[in-house]
């Protein structure tokens, strides 16, 4: 059984079929905290979960290759998520770092050496300059072919949807964009993020605090809409162990699995969602 800790409740059951090869893109690891601290300026504290913990959740649903994202309550320290993914086995998993602006292209390939193959732009706040940031970064990873993944919010989406083209690496959106399902698939945020898939960017199925909630009935337009505009540019994730300032959230990852394969319709779109593009993007 996995490893119990505040906040996190275990799925129930395994409700669907996956592929093989199939990938989970997004997830997190906390900790061990004797070894990896948090970030003094965090702006909240998550209980651990760590990699055993993931791996258990992972077997269950039947995946079989990893995206370890790097939170931001450890800041620009990427040794968990570095030691997490060794941990996952490195032929199988990949990470998405935090970078400084600063990070010498020493430090950079000595990532790229040990799975990184994304840099993780923050930019939940409100952010005219966003664009600019992103170039930035952008052109200091684009000579080892990595990418862009921004978790931001819907309000800054139409900027950089302007810029998009401009970018010399792929561009990532978290969260399925970012943008409340309150606000329809007709909003101007949202036509910023089908906007930025027609320009070549990419968008992950994860990340659920866009919606109102289980059983995430309002994710099935957006979904739909993201996967007609660009089914080979979309990906899976399961946001575990689904970390809030206030708390975990209790979700089933089987559950969000098969909503998955009802976004998806088919065996083919999965398949392509869950083990083909992923290993396009990841290198997997």
């Amino acid at each position: 059984m996995p490893r119990m800790f505040a906040g996190y409740r275990p799925m129930t059951t395994r409700t669907t079929n996956v592929p093989a090869g199939a990938t989970d893109c997004h997830q997190h690891v906390f900790g061990p905290y004797a070894r990896f601290p948090l970030a003094s300026n965090r702006k909240y504290t998550p209980p651990e979960a760590l990699a055993a913990d993931y791996l258990a959740v992972a077997q269950r649903l039947g995946l079989e290759r990893f995206v370890v994202v790097q939170p931001s309550v450890f800041g620009t320290d990427n040794r968990c998520s570095l030691a997490a993914a060794a941990t996952m086995g490195e032929d199988r998993s990949r990470v998405v770092a935090v970078i400084h602006d600063d990070t010498d292209d020493s430090s950079l390939r000595a990532l790229d050496a040990a799975s990184v193959r994304a840099v993780r732009v923050n930019a939940f706040e409100i952010d005219t300059g966003l664009p600019e940031r992103l170039r930035r970064v952008a052109d200091r990873i684009a000579p080892l072919g990595w990418h862009l993944e921004l978790y931001t919010r819907g309000e800054n989406l139409p900027a950089v949807a302007t810029h998009a083209t401009t970018l010399p690496v792929p561009l990532v959106l978290d969260h399925m964009g970012g943008v409340p399902t309150s606000r329809g698939i007709d909003h101007p945020e949202f036509i910023a993020v089908l906007r930025i898939l027609a320009a070549g960017g990419w968008v992950k199925l994860c990340g659920y605090s866009v919606s109102a909630g289980p059983p995430f009935v309002d994710l099935l337009a957006p979904a739909r809409a993201l996967l007609a505009a660009a089914p080979e540019r979309c990906v899976w994730g399961s946001n575990w162990p689904h970390p809030t300032p206030s708390g975990p959230r209790e979700i089933d990852e089987a559950e969000m699995l098969a909503l998955l394969a009802e976004w998806c319709g088919d065996a083919t779109l999965l398949r392509h969602v869950l083990v083909d593009n992923p290993a396009r993007l990841y290198g997997l």
